[in-house]
């Protein structure tokens, strides 16, 4: 295993932008940068022991500059949506960026994923970190991040979140990969998904939750069995249609607390399979319906359905959703968690 550090490039401020490559013995290799903590390239062997890069991302660092999807990005402090751009903690509402419609999503307008952060190598790991000050996009607390990425022999990321705050706050941090499993050209309506779940958070028109937590059986968000991505995607139920395709939260089925195994997706023509494993109380499929306007790595346009995201967090607008999991945090609390997302060969 090694890791090796690289300059990507710099911001117009004339900082420098980092890139950290963790490689095993192989040939398999995770590459990140400081930018966003951000997940660069994953290169996996596929069923011809060719290596793949199956993340989406950009060769340069304009392109992230430039990038308003959060292509690999460490999305924060809350991910996802906040109805209203608004919540209420402690009797005090705060008053956040509306910075998708009337909504808050992914931290306001100069999220996580905007930010320089630090960066240290740990033996096989690399290690950011990242101080949020009190009132950032408006939100309390001073808030202490630290997101560590781990690539194992048996070809694993792991992304571990360590987060504690000087007084309470809300955080439900994410990763925002958008995969293609067999590589940078493709469409991934061949691919196949499995999502260890038996309910969703119904949305509205708006992608907001109602609220409502309901059964998948019955509905195109029914990922129980495994199945193309693209059999039900173009479906007019569930607001798929207004959503652009799924950008659905799935309730895991798994017990709370430990790392399990939630949901499987494998694209058949090249046999690269990815298990996500995560103490994370959901997962968010996105499938993006056109990158047309994209160039990614190597230069090759993103086109239709190019990708999708599995994003575990908690849910979106937990806040004003008290049945929710809770994404409060405590002033003293460590919240710590993981992700894993494993990749092999089907053959």
């Amino acid at each position: 295993m090694s890791v090796s550090v690289s300059e990507f490039g710099r911001l117009p401020s004339g900082e420098a932008v980092l890139r950290y490559t963790i490689t095993n013995a192989s040939g398999a290799s995770a590459s990140l940068l400081n930018y966003g903590a951000t997940w660069q390239t994953m290169f996996v062997p596929n069923r011809k022991d060719e290596l793949v890069d199956v993340v989406l991302g950009y060769d340069t660092i304009d392109g992230y500059l430039k990038n308003t999807m959060y292509l690999g990005a460490t999305v924060g402090r809350v991910a996802n949506r906040i109805k209203n751009a608004r919540f209420t903690l402690n009797g005090t509402e705060y008053k956040l960026a509306a910075n998708l419609g009337t909504s808050c999503l992914h931290g306001g307008n100069v999220g996580y994923d905007k930010k320089i952060w630090q960066a240290q190598i740990d033996g096989d790991s690399v290690f950011f970190s990242l101080t949020s000050p009190d009132g950032d996009e408006g939100f309390p607390g001073e808030l202490s991040v630290v997101v560590i990425y781990s690539l194992g022999e048996d070809n694993a990321l792991s992304i571990r979140y360590l987060i504690n705050t000087d007084q309470d706050t809300i955080q439900n941090m994410t990763n925002h990969a958008y995969f293609n499993l067999a590589g940078q050209r493709s469409t991934v309506l061949e691919q196949t998904l499995q999502i260890d779940a038996d309910q969703f958070t119904r949305i509205d028109e708006l992608t907001i939750p109602t609220g409502e937590i309901v059964p998948v059986r019955n509905t195109p968000l029914d990922f129980t069995k495994a199945k193309p991505l693209g059999r039900d995607i173009n479906v007019t139920v569930e607001h798929i249609d207004t959503a652009g395709g799924f950008d659905h939260n799935f309730v895991l089925n798994h017990p709370k607390g430990g790392v399990e195994r939630v949901a499987t997706a494998v694209d058949p023509i090249g046999g690269v399979a990815m298990d996500v494993y995560t103490d994370q109380p959901g997962v968010q499929l996105f499938t993006p319906p056109d990158f047309s306007y994209m160039i990614g790595k190597g230069g090759e346009p993103y086109g239709i359905r190019p990708a999708f995201c599995l994003e575990t967090q908690h849910f979106a607008d937990a806040m004003n959703n008290p049945h929710f999991p809770s994404i409060v945090l405590r002033a003293g609390e460590v919240f710590s968690s993981e992700t894993i997302y494993r990749f092999r060969v089907e053959k």
